[in-house]
């Protein structure tokens, strides 16, 4: 009785079209040439694991680095899926699509939207950082605030990167400047 399984038979992890989020590639590319374009950036590309596991598949990141150091950086990984990794200041990270299998259906779109709508609450200064002490642990908090947008989120933090965190100033909350624009 207690050995079984509560989750329906019929959820698979199969996705049939993963082709359907090469959409995502599409509008990163663009969005990273309008913020370029728009802001005083430095923009870097390089090759680098998509993860920390032993054979995780090469994906090209383009990092864009405000030239405020008041401002955060912003990271788009495009991965081999096809989908990208969002990264924004420190802590910020999101997969697009999050799973991307067939019962998840996520809709490509509303992931484009979603990409925007993040990277625009970023730029504009909506982000904001700090890492707490708990009793066993310490804790990161981000929350992310823009137009139509409002997330947070909270997760432990190895002991080692809190420590560097609290030397750069992230004992106290931090609240990423809007980027610089270009003059007209």
């Amino acid at each position: 009785m207690g050995d079984t399984d509560p989750r329906p038979d019929r959820y698979t992890i199969r996705v049939t079209d993963p082709g359907r989020f090469y959409v995502l590639h599409e509008a990163a590319e663009t969005l990273l040439d309008e913020l370029t374009e728009r802001y005083v950036v430095g923009r870097r590309e390089s090759k680098e694991p998509a993860g920390p596991e032993p054979g995780a598949e090469l994906v090209r990141t383009v990092r864009l680095i405000p030239r405020s150091p008041a401002a955060g950086p912003l990271s788009i990984a495009f991965t081999d899926f096809p989908g990208v990794v969002l990264r924004l200041g420190r802590w910020f990270f999101e997969p697009l699509p999050e799973c991307g299998c067939d019962d998840c259906d996520e809709d490509p779109d509303e992931l484009v939207a979603g990409l925007r709508l993040r990277v625009a609450a970023h730029v504009e200064g909506g982000l904001w950082e700090r890492v707490r002490r708990g009793l066993t642990c310490s804790w990161l908090e981000t929350r992310l605030i823009g137009p139509g947008l409002r997330t947070s989120r909270r997760a432990p933090i190895e002991s080692a990167e809190a420590r560097a965190a609290r030397r750069e100033g992230f004992a106290a909350p931090v609240q990423w400047a809007p980027w610089p624009r270009r003059a007209p």
